[in-house]
């Protein structure tokens, strides 16, 4: 019966360890995926921010000369 309870827990305690390490190494791998696609995500983002300014600055310049040929008209 002790003998039993011995080699009982030393096979749980392999498998608990095998077990561990898997879990560990898949959970690895998903948290690199996660933090590729997360900085793709940042990048595309970020890209679309920049095309977004782009576009509003040309419309202020746009705005800013009307105006000032409307004020050069009016003089």
């Amino acid at each position: 019966f002790l003998l039993g309870t011995i080699i009982g827990g030393i096979v749980g305690g392999l498998i608990g360890a095998i077990a561990t390490r898997k879990i560990n190494e898949s959970n690895e791998n998903s948290d690199a995926n996660i933090y590729t696609e997360n900085s793709e995500n940042i990048e595309n983002s970020r890209l679309s921010l920049e095309e977004k300014i782009n576009q509003l600055n040309h419309a202020i310049d746009d705005v800013r000369v009307t105006l000032t040929r409307n004020s050069e008209i009016d003089s």
